[in-house]
């Protein structure tokens, strides 16, 4: 199951457990958003105006080698956070919204009356 199907259906944690399924798949999350440089990748893509950057950016906010970045980026993809279009000799890089959309709403804790 594909980790985007996982978070769209799992219940937020508040109201009931996650199965074992669920709870591996949004580890993968948590894990490859618990490196700082992943962390930071991924806001450089989240707050870039027009919702895309290019790697050639990416790669120049960071004091690490061209192939160290690649690395993080495919974690980053691998798990569904974002996703990339190659345009000639360049890759572009975007959120997936809805990801991170049911990724808030699983950790968003009900309202209390």
């Amino acid at each position: 199951m594909e980790l985007l199907q996982i978070l769209e259906c799992s219940p937020p944690l508040a109201r009931e457990p996650l199965d074992a399924e669920q709870a591996a798949g949004v580890a993968r999350v948590f894990k490859a958003l618990g490196d700082p440089v992943r962390l930071r990748i991924l806001s450089i893509v989240a707050s870039r105006e027009g919702g895309e950057v290019c790697v050639c950016d990416i790669t120049g906010a960071f004091e690490l080698s061209q192939p160290t970045i690649s690395h993080h980026l495919k974690v980053l993809k691998d798990v569904g956070l974002i996703t990339s279009e190659r345009r000639a000799s360049w890759v572009y890089y975007r959120l997936v919204p809805e990801t991170l959309g049911e990724l808030s709403a699983l950790l968003t804790a009900p309202a209390t009356v």
